[in-house]
């Protein structure tokens, strides 16, 4: 029997599902992780606790089952920003999450530069606080100078615990989503990353939603070995599982926000006020 292990690491909490090769749900487990408010306006999560909820619900599902588990995909809360060090891949900073505002001022500082026009044709997005390109910077701002440190999104930070830190990968999906990334070429932006002060070699690769993203490691409590074959942001996972697949196909979803997603096929669109391009899959 074919069954994939699917884990869903969002805002408020992570499920973790076997699903057979008819799409049916074999088994399930949900585990919450705390929130934490600092300050006004800042949203935090701790990337420890939101493993150990991963780690939690995969051991659940995988006991309450006979059949070995095929591949693992993986779906996240997007922008969110994580940041570890290489060495120990113990996080060096709570992760910031796309809720939080703190970094209001630096993106009206932005605006106020005219940088608008060259961040929209580049990345498809508004320069706002939501997206992680400000997250990084002020957390790199804001801590001790070192050499192993490590960014990412939710997924590259599960991807590198899964397997014992031999891969720093994302996907095309979750990386449109960081201010940093390239829509035209599907590459990091070297403008923006000199913009922002990051330097490429802190970031995950990037990789096809469907690509190769490794093989769980001896930390991992599903079992060593079990290849990660699909990653997705979860607003772009919703529309897969929609099928929405051609040109005009729409889902909104209403979750710890409310999302609107339209397929518009392979070409990207002339940007429309109000509306953000970003890559699907």
């Amino acid at each position: 029997m074919t069954i994939i292990l699917a884990i869903d690491a969002g805002t408020t909490g992570v499920r973790t599902l076997a699903v057979n090769g008819r799409g049916d749900i074999v088994s399930s487990s949900y585990k919450e992780f705390k929130q934490y408010f600092p300050n006004p306006g800042w949203v935090e999560h701790d990337p420890e606790e939101i493993w150990g909820a991963v780690q939690a619900t995969m051991s659940d599902v995988v006991s309450s089952i006979s059949a070995p588990i095929t591949a693992i995909g993986i779906t996240n809360q997007r922008e969110t920003a994580v940041v570890w060090d290489r060495e120990t891949s113990l996080p060096l900073h709570r992760a910031i999450v796309w809720q939080d505002r703190r970094t209001t001022s630096r993106c009206a500082e932005l605006e106020e530069k005219g940088l608008a026009s060259t961040i929209r044709g580049s990345t498809g997005l508004i320069i706002d606080p939501y997206f992680s390109a400000t997250k990084f910077e002020w957390i790199s701002k804001n801590l001790p100078a070192r050499n192993n440190t490590v960014f990412g999104t939710i997924d590259s930070w599960l991807v590198w615990k899964l397997t014992d830190g031999k891969v720093h990968a994302t996907d095309t999906s979750n990386a449109s989503r960081t201010m940093l990334f390239n829509i035209n070429s599907l590459r990091w932006d070297s403008e923006l990353l000199d913009l922002f002060g990051i330097n490429e070699s802190c970031l995950p690769e990037v990789r096809a939603s469907n690509g190769d993203f490794g093989e769980t490691g001896n930390e991992a409590s599903c079992g060593k070995g079990i290849p990660i074959r699909g990653i997705a942001g979860d607003q772009q996972s919703s529309l897969f599982g929609h099928a929405a697949f051609s040109k005009g196909d729409a889902k909104n979803t209403y979750g710890t926000g409310s999302f609107i997603l339209m397929n518009v096929g392979a070409e990207l669109p002339n940007p429309v006020d109000g509306l953000l391009s970003t890559v699907a899959w």
